[in-house]
């Protein structure tokens, strides 16, 4: 796996292109805090957060939290009936996409253990995780980013990254198909621009910090 920090790899990017190196003068360094808990739980909580606006979520997601006794593991929330699960607040999509999660994780279908996430590609990541119900690439892609702090992740299917490149760069925004190749000449460091295109959004729109990028 590369080891190079974001700091090393927006200097790098940043000899490469002027725009980018504008935002990275405009931005400062790359962070991306460290996330506690265990990864399974990150992804409920992403599941929780789906479409769903920020105070919302955090409340149904607390609900759920002070409904697990045992601990947000999968047994636990397995354990817990429909009945409970509706009443903090989810929809029987998301109740039907945490079983599915936890289902996985118990069988061996999904292996959230860092060892073995350690070794696996991107892809292999990926196409793990959008076999559950309600996890699509962009989730997986999120999990990459934040969780596994993978440094060459291009989610073109994120609106913040489409709407701060064509802000950065000056261009129409972008489809998701458009900004595929536009991200070719920065591998292997897409997460770096990916996560400048946040702050652009930040920069440029004003719009107020991102929860993505603090």
């Amino acid at each position: 796996m590369n080891t190079m920090s974001y700091a090393e790899a927006a200097e790098i990017l940043a000899t490469r292109d002027p725009v980018l190196a504008g935002l990275v003068a405009a931005a400062g360094p790359m962070r991306i805090g460290r996330r506690t808990g265990t990864h399974f739980a990150a992804l409920v909580e992403a599941i929780v957060y789906q479409q769903l606006a920020g105070a919302a979520a955090k409340a149904i997601h607390g609900r759920l939290l002070a409904a697990l006794d045992e601990g947000l593991e999968p047994e636990a929330l397995l354990a817990l009936s429909d009945e409970t699960l509706r009443a903090v607040g989810l929809s029987a999509n998301k109740v039907r996409s945490l079983r599915d999660l936890a289902a996985k994780v118990l069988d061996g279908t999904i292996v959230l253990s860092p060892r073995v996430l350690s070794r696996r590609s991107d892809e292999e990541v990926i196409a793990g995780l959008s076999t559950v119900r309600g996890i699509g690439p962009w989730t997986a892609q999120m999990f990459l980013i934040f969780r596994l702090r993978r440094l060459d992740v291009w989610p073109v299917g994120d609106f913040g990254v489409r709407q701060g490149y064509g802000l950065a760069w000056k261009i129409p925004m972008p489809t998701a198909r458009e900004l595929e190749p536009l991200g070719e000449p920065y591998r292997p460091y897409r997460t770096v621009v990916a996560w400048y295109c946040w702050r652009a959004v930040d920069l440029y729109a004003g719009a107020a910090d991102s929860s993505l990028t603090r």
